[in-house]
């Protein structure tokens, strides 16, 4: 049986997140009807991440032993007919008997959209954070750039987190602009429950003077949930991209 691995995009924002669910929409519910409408018979599902709800990606990967393997072509056109319009699929490999999507991966990276304006945007309100006060997108950069390296992250982890090892490497960490829209975006081995979040819930109190760039440093040393930011909301973040194999991931 081939280990098939499929790329897909999805706008999370009517989903519960990633993992199947009894009482609620999901990602994988809906790929997974999709994948075994096209090969006829019931298979194990493996996703790259466990999303929460109303979390996009622009990459997300899954992992599956198919019965046949139809090539790329026939398999996009045959799961993304049976896909809603806010998930779809774009790429499809064969590999390696042993592959998992998520045991696999060796990194990911996210990235957080905060909309800096005045007012609201309905175009754009969907997959940013509204901030109307003034951001020095430049002084976030150098607070970000505390988070580099391996640190436990028990401060920027939710507390309803069960999770025993909070040691976690991240490679790069950067804010940039493009007009209205400040983004941050980090790359890491692995990130804690609402890690993400918290960290531009952090940044962002930066931008509002409540703390200094180099305090960052202190409220990772502290591992105290309590002094990091506020958890910002899900739909500002995306799971950008998924590594695999061999990557400098330092570049």
């Amino acid at each position: 049986m081939p280990n098939l691995l499929l790329t897909i995009r999805y706008d999370g924002t009517r989903y519960h997140g990633w993992q199947v669910q009894k009482n609620a929409l999901s990602i994988q519910a809906v790929l997974q009807e999709a994948i075994w409408k096209l090969f006829g018979e019931k298979m194990d599902i493996k996703g790259c991440s466990r999303t929460d709800a109303g979390v996009h990606a622009n990459m997300y990967c899954v992992s599956f032993h198919a019965p046949f393997y139809p090539g790329e072509y026939h398999t996009l056109c045959a799961i993304n007919n049976a896909l809603p319009e806010d998930i779809k699929a774009f790429r499809c490999e064969e590999t390696d008997d042993d592959f998992h999507a998520r045991y696999s991966c060796v990194a990911k990276e996210y990235i957080y959209n905060i909309y800096n304006a005045k007012h609201e945007n309905p175009f754009v309100s969907k997959y940013s954070f509204h901030y109307k006060y003034p951001i020095d997108e430049k002084k976030l950069n150098t607070a970000a750039s505390y988070f580099v390296g391996t640190h436990d992250f028990s401060s920027f982890c939710s507390a309803h987190s069960d999770v025993e090892d909070t040691v976690r490497t991240i490679y790069h960490c950067s804010v940039e602009r493009s007009k209205d829209m400040v983004q941050i975006k980090i790359c890491g081995d692995g990130f804690l429950y609402n890690m993400v979040r918290i960290i531009a819930g952090t940044l962002l109190d930066v931008a509002k003077g409540k703390i200094q760039e180099d305090d960052i440093l202190q409220i990772i040393t502290s591992a105290n949930r309590k002094n990091a930011g506020k958890t910002l909301p899900a739909n500002g973040l995306f799971l950008n991209k998924v590594f695999y194999g061999e990557v400098n991931l330092e570049s």
